[in-house]
């Protein structure tokens, strides 16, 4: 079942960028690829384009919502909405030392993996 993926942010300051240092190396221990991989910001395109936009956190999400034409908000949740972990934000990484990469990685694989399973039962 072919998907496309990507990844952007709500605020264009890391434009460019490769990912951060410590998410890359705790996702090269679980076999992901970061090759080709920039910072870019959500653009108006990408409403139209995707039919799922998941965001990291509440406030993302509400940013993505004060952006977001009107025919498309019912494509915005949060990225967690699908886990039974009981967490409804993504924690910030950054402060957790590479523990906190470690523990976002599991949350988001999780969340994941639900996703996928929804997807290919509605097939």
């Amino acid at each position: 079942m072919p998907l496309t993926l990507d990844s952007a942010g709500t605020i264009g300051y890391h434009q460019g960028a490769a990912p951060d240092p410590r998410a890359m190396a705790a996702g090269m221990r679980r076999g992901l690829s970061f090759e080709g991989m920039a910072a870019r910001k959500v653009v108006m395109d990408d409403f139209e384009r995707f039919d799922l936009i998941l965001a990291a956190d509440k406030q993302n999400l509400a940013d993505l919502k004060a952006i977001c034409p009107v025919q498309f908000q019912n494509k915005l949740q949060l990225v967690l909405a699908f886990t039974e972990e009981g967490i409804e934000e993504v924690p910030d990484p950054y402060y957790g030392g590479e523990q906190g990469f470690e523990y976002v990685l599991d949350l988001l694989e999780s969340s994941c993996e639900q996703l996928l399973l929804q997807i290919q039962s509605a097939r």
